[in-house]
């Protein structure tokens, strides 16, 4: 799922705008630009103490898959408590209240289970929000569907691949056939005019398929790479990450990938990424003179990020489960702006242990989910970081470091 935290690079990648200029991580089009007149929001006029830049809505947490990584943990049955069809519309008359042009992404499970699919995002768009989509590959996503969620208003596709071949990406999927059916659909994207967005999950057992993905993900025309460090949560925590070390080579590489790929980049649960991309500026011939990077910082969970669950409760991210209200009794707009959790979330200098003393906390901050998983205080240090703040002497995080 389109989900938080560092900045896209590369020759469409405007700040860190979304579909069509959208401030998610996610790449715009071509000679897009956030701002203009009828258009997206400029991401620099947003102001994250008030509005997310992102807000993900998981309509459902039924899908046919058995993903070694999921984070719902998601079963083939809907859940007898999932808002409404007429909830969810409520819930996307909240969110237009959050400002013209809100970013919202549908996420599951595979929302493709909820009949009603089509009628949400129809509502969003005649509502002027931003509606993009995060289905699975199965076979429910035929060039039918996707031609009908583009004439309902849908303006992103985010895809998940996980190995740059079919038995590589069927065998972590849990599903034969799901390569093949996420490359059709991706194929049916494109002729459908669909901007298209492939994510993708670091651990153990795929980082090695990286270098042959990224040629994948530019064959079949995506405006975006999202790379998603594994955080331990749902079914990923049987999985193995990799260690802080190689994360960090990981993330220079994807750095260096930025710079000439025809598509953005972004990380998701890894903003020490932007402070990777800085430090190799700093220390390249060529490196621009304002923030290492030349555009504008990411989001982070709670901090240009919320998470609506499928029975409504409001997270920071899908990777922070922990609860600040539910919008059957709470208003999102409030929760988001007011509570205890997302205003501590927003606040660098709250951070604990290393994050707490690292020069980057204000551009970096490490991953909070990732921080909570370990700890179950998302204030603590995140343990994929190897980066040590000069002259810090305390704690090193606590929790698996990972495996290569």
């Amino acid at each position: 799922m389109p989900d938080t935290d560092s900045p896209s690079h590369g020759p469409n990648a405007a700040s860190e705008r979304g579909s069509r200029g959208r401030p998610d991580g996610v790449a715009p089009e071509r000679g897009e630009r956030g701002g203009q007149p009828g258009g997206p929001p400029d991401p620099s006029a947003i102001d994250t103490s008030r509005r997310p830049f992102v807000l993900v809505w998981e309509v459902t947490q039924a899908c046919d898959l058995a993903c070694d990584h999921c984070r719902a943990d998601a079963r083939p049955e809907r859940h007898p408590d999932e808002l409404t069809t007429e909830e969810g519309k409520r819930l996307l008359d909240e969110a237009r209240s959050f400002g013209d042009g809100q970013l919202v992404v549908l996420s599951g499970g595979d929302p493709l289970a909820r009949s009603d699919l089509l009628e949400l995002v129809e509502y969003g768009t005649d509502r002027g929000l931003r509606m993009t989509l995060t289905p699975s590959g199965t076979n429910s996503l035929t060039p039918d569907v996707v031609a009908d969620l583009a004439d309902a208003g849908i303006e992103r596709l985010a895809l998940s691949i996980d190995g740059a071949s079919a038995e590589a990406h069927d065998d972590f999927r849990g599903e034969s056939g799901s390569f093949a059916q996420t490359v059709a659909a991706a194929r049916a994207a494109q002729e459908a005019g669909v901007p298209l967005q492939i994510n993708t999950t670091v651990c153990a057992a795929t980082v090695d398929e990286l270098e042959s993905i990224r040629d994948l993900v530019a064959d079949l025309g995506a405006v975006l790479w999202s790379v998603f460090f594994l955080v331990p949560v749902g079914r990923g925590r049987v999985l193995d990450p990799v260690s802080p070390e190689r994360a960090e080579e990981t993330m220079a590489w994807l750095s260096e990938v930025s710079e000439s790929a025809p598509f953005g980049v972004k990380t998701t649960e890894a903003p020490h990424y932007r402070r990777v991309a800085i430090q190799r500026k700093r220390d390249a011939s060529d490196a621009p003179g304002d923030d290492g990077i030349g555009r504008r910082l990411g989001i982070t969970a709670g901090d240009g990020f919320a998470f609506v669950s499928h029975t409504g409760d409001i997270y920071p991210s899908g990777f922070l489960p922990q609860s600040a209200g539910n919008v059957r009794s709470d208003s999102l707009v409030e929760r988001y702006r007011e509570s205890d959790l997302f205003r501590s979330l927003r606040d660098p200098d709250a951070l604990r242990g290393k994050c707490g003393a690292c020069e980057f906390r204000h551009i970096c901050g490490g991953s909070r989910s990732r921080a909570f998983a370990h700890t179950g205080d998302p204030l603590e240090s995140d343990p994929l970081c190897a980066y040590v703040p000069d002259g810090y002497e305390g704690a090193m995080p606590s929790g698996r470091a990972g495996a290569d």
